[in-house]
């Protein structure tokens, strides 16, 4: 009972953080590894998935 007070409060004060956030008005721009720039949309949400390798 206790933890689900503690989560449900949780999720309140992450959802007041979100909520106050500024949005953003342009686009971001990263780099690929042919080095060269990629625009990332910002009017959707977009998923990132980073590969590494090692060698």
């Amino acid at each position: 009972m206790k933890s689900s007070k503690i989560v449900t409060v949780l999720l309140m004060v992450i959802l007041l953080l979100a909520a106050c956030g500024t949005p953003e008005t342009e686009s971001m721009t990263l780099k690929n590894h042919e080095n060269q720039d990629v625009q990332v949309p910002n009017d959707k949400p977009v998923l990132f998935f980073f590969i590494t390798t090692y060698t």
